[in-house]
């Protein structure tokens, strides 16, 4: 049987990440969105979770004053949501000296995410923002969190 059940990574901003992974743990599509403020993200969410068919899962990272927005319209639509602090993946998805810096940090974000757009065979990007880079991985951790993948691609 085919679940259709999705989950959508959130790495929380005015500029904000997100990707979209499917049942299966590979990722789907992803983009870096900017609102241009906090009022055009909180009336753009319900949108956004409307748009992604068999959505069931919402993971967000960062600033915890967004995320009600994003914790909101999930809860109206009964979806599950959870906001977490980049304490929570990066440890599970970056080495140690990886992580000795958020400009580190995003920097292997960005390699990282490239490899698992790569693996997923999701189109490859243009260009990728260190937002959705981010989100890429927030999702990535998601789905292993789920048990959706049976060990990380990376």
């Amino acid at each position: 049987m085919n679940d259709p059940s999705k989950l959508l990574a959130v790495d929380l901003g005015v500029r904000c990440g997100l990707a979209v992974y499917g049942r299966n743990g590979r990722l789907e599509s992803y983009r870096s969105t900017n609102f241009g403020s906090a009022r055009t993200m909180k009336n753009a969410v319900w949108g956004i979770l409307r748009g992604v068919d068999g959505l069931t899962h919402i993971v967000a990272e960062g600033d915890r004053n967004l995320a009600q927005a994003w914790e909101k319209a999930a809860k109206k639509q009964g979806l599950s949501f959870e906001v977490i602090g980049a304490e929570a993946w990066r440890p599970d998805i970056l080495l140690k000296r990886q992580r000795r810096s958020g400009a580190d940090a995003k920097e292997a974000a960005d390699e990282l995410a490239r490899e698992v757009i790569e693996w997923s065979g999701a189109d490859r990007p243009t260009s990728l923002r260190h937002d959705a880079a981010e989100a890429i991985l927030i999702g990535l951790w998601g789905v292993w969190e789920l048990g959706w993948l049976d060990e990380l691609p990376v």
